[in-house]
């Protein structure tokens, strides 16, 4: 399966923004797609995950109450909602396709990264 990310940009502290993941191959209901993002000069994080069916998710402690993930899997896509934004979500975001797990290691499928940069 192949992804692609966008839907990054420039935004305020306090904005919102939502980032996309469109898959193609028709495989894609058989994964999880989690997103992960890497800061300037730090290592690349979790920030949250959906199972395959979209029936569970999951997120880092940091962005839990404001992201949520969601998929259309009639659309081969996924969403992350990014709301309250603060300088510190500035990062490359990624969507990945594999296992359900917070483990970067467990998805074998990445997406090129899209650029979130909040201003405050």
């Amino acid at each position: 399966v192949q992804l692609q990310a966008f839907g990054g940009g420039l935004v305020q502290a306090g904005g919102s923004l939502r980032l996309s993941c469109a898959a193609s191959g028709r495989t894609f209901t058989s994964y999880a797609i989690a997103w992960f993002r890497q800061a300037p000069g730090k290592e690349r994080e979790f920030v949250g995950r959906i199972s395959f069916s979209g029936y569970a998710s999951d997120y880092a402690d940091s962005v839990k109450g404001r992201f949520t993930i969601s998929r259309d899997n009639t659309k081969n896509t996924v969403y992350l909602q990014m709301s309250s934004l603060k300088p510190e979500d500035t990062a490359l975001y990624y969507c990945a396709a594999g296992s359900y797990s917070r483990a970067a290691g467990a998805y074998n499928y990445w997406g090129q990264g899209t650029l979130v940069t909040v201003s405050s």
